[in-house]
């Protein structure tokens, strides 16, 4: 892949690599680019392939590329801009032609004078431009005629895009056939069966819906974009029983792809997918099994709840956005050990939810890792030792929580942030963003993370503090990798530090025994290219 940056004046050329049906780009010239340009009007902006097989590239050739809200009067480019004349640099854009040394340039093509037959040859030439324009001119034209050898091309051709050209084309031309998608829906290369799904969806729009269990039956595809592709088109014609598939999908393989976009796709999110590690991963599922056979009654297979029917009312509340779910990691594990009754937020619903303390600690943090993390959630996950602990401590509870005794329970965000002292080793300017409630806001390193960063919050007076909760709201990549926690009295003299472990998690419940301190430092022991964020900063004060 080829990606210009115009006012960086350079042309990237990245490796395109697919890994469980995630797609990885690397640039192909680590510590350099495909293309730099010392001339300051070097301005690519658009690149591709040319019918000869040669990399073409528009170069708009131009002294200024930003806005002008950029350039104004008295603005620091303005002043540059003005000094180096840029201004006149305008009406001389170029195109460069790119030949490889070993390559000879291809002949010049004449498609608009090919007859319908010849080119439907071109649909297997290796040039995909040559491929394109095949194509498009055949289904301009509307010439059915070649309908037999598009079929025998898209049945039997060695070149597997040549089978996809000719299947597209045949969608295009209106000349498909459900038996014969059906036969393309097993061909041997994955490529050849996404594109049978997909052109699947217009005859299944059309009005035959024959093809759907076909689809269906690829669910459990070798290959995790054959994988996706059918959830993607179960979700674009609203297929039955949806959300069962997207939630049964990912038991089926073990691609993080067809995972990250199954809990996109039940939960309506359009963020980064979520990063688990191996075991993680393999917690997640364990948990998934465990909701989708015990919990999705109440629930629902979308975590929204289950609608009683003939009523607008809800068997059991929605756990998407749940403030049990997402708050404090002891909220969970105590309502599944105990139960929960009586109003929710002030509503009140058909069923209480019972205890269910009689299932084992790996159970419990199981199935609250995957609901903490799925159906927009990003609560984190929940280990069996933690479960363990409070199943100890509250060994004498005998009745089910209220929400009110479950809040009190735990400890209690602190009210009073405007009166907090904020500083930090970087971006000291934004400290207080933090704490301006707004989500959209952040303070931020401004560079790469890297240990040895820091934040700090000094308290009004000497508090009993009992957690942390950092949330990087919108910069969701932007998590510690990996930090400690020291305490103090004076800020001169801490505590022996509280390490953890890198979390992958824009939400951040850190949890801790209760201690007193006035003065809580967190700083960053590991790297990354990114800059370390937080949106929203809260502490936590022993209950």
């Amino acid at each position: 892949m080829f990606i210009s940056e115009p006012v960086g004046r350079l042309i990237r050329r990245s490796k395109v690599e697919v890994k469980d049906g995630v797609t990885y780009l690397k640039n192909a010239h680590p510590g350099s680019e495909f293309i730099r340009s010392t001339d300051p009007n070097f301005r690519a902006m658009h690149m591709q392939t040319g019918p000869d097989g040669c990399l073409y590239i528009v170069d708009m050739y131009r002294g200024i590329i930003q806005q002008g809200n950029w350039t104004k009067k008295g603005s620091y480019l303005r002043g540059v801009i003005d000094e180096y004349g840029f201004a006149k640099n305008i009406q001389r854009g170029r195109i460069y032609r790119l030949v490889h040394e070993d390559f000879k340039p291809g002949p010049q093509p004449k498609l608009l004078d090919a007859s319908s037959a010849e080119l439907v040859k071109h649909l297997a030439h290796p040039n995909g431009w040559w491929r394109d324009n095949a194509q498009k001119i055949l289904i301009l034209r509307g010439d059915k005629s070649v309908t037999t050898a598009l079929e025998s091309m898209a049945a039997s051709h060695k070149f597997d895009l040549a089978r996809m050209h000719a299947l597209w084309t045949l969608e295009g031309l209106g000349a498909l056939k459900a038996d014969f998608v059906r036969k393309s829906l097993k061909d041997e290369h994955p490529s050849v069966r996404r594109a049978a799904i997909r052109v699947s969806e217009t005859l299944i729009k059309n009005g035959d819906p024959s093809l759907q269990a076909d689809i269906l039956a690829l669910a459990g595809d070798s290959d995790p974009e054959v994988a996706t592709q059918v959830l993607l088109t179960a979700k674009l014609l609203k297929f039955p029983d949806f959300l069962i598939l997207a939630g049964e999908t990912p038991q089926r393989t073990d691609s993080a792809g067809v995972l990250a976009f199954a809990q996109q796709l039940m939960s309506g999110s359009k963020g980064a997918p979520p990063k688990f590690s191996t075991e993680q991963l393999a917690q997640y599922k364990k948990g998934q099994n465990i909701y989708k056979s015990l919990c999705f009654s109440c629930h629902g297979a979308d975590g929204k709840g289950t609608p009683i029917p003939g009523t607008k009312d809800l068997l059991a509340p929605s756990l998407v956005g749940s403030k049990i779910i997402n708050g404090h990691p002891e909220l969970g594990p105590k309502v599944v050990l105990h139960g929960l009754t009586g109003p929710i937020d002030g509503k009140t619903y058909a069923g209480d939810m019972i205890a269910m303390a009689s299932n084992g600690d790996a159970f419990i943090a199981d199935v609250l890792s995957y609901i903490r993390n799925s159906f927009g959630n990003d609560g984190g996950f929940i280990n069996e030792r933690d479960v363990k602990r409070i199943r100890q401590e509250n060994s004498d509870r005998k009745t089910p929580w209220t929400m009110e005794t479950l809040i009190a329970s735990v400890p209690q965000v602190m009210p009073n942030r405007k009166d907090w002292k904020l500083s930090a080793s970087d971006g000291t300017d934004d400290v207080n963003r933090v704490c301006d409630g707004k989500l959209d806001t952040r303070w931020s390193t401004g560079c790469s993370m890297k240990p040895g960063m820091w934040f700090q919050i000094e308290l009004p007076e000497k508090t009993q503090v009992a957690g942390l909760i950092l949330n990087a709201a919108k910069s969701k990549n932007d998590y510690p990798r990996g930090c400690q926690i020291e305490f103090s009295d004076n800020g001169e003299e801490w505590s022996k530090p509280l390490k953890l472990k890198e979390r992958r998690s824009s939400l951040l419940n850190i949890d801790f025994k209760p201690r007193d301190a006035k003065f809580i430092r967190i700083t960053q022991t590991g790297k990354h290219k990114l800059f370390w964020s937080i949106h929203d900063l809260h502490v936590l004060q022993a209950p």
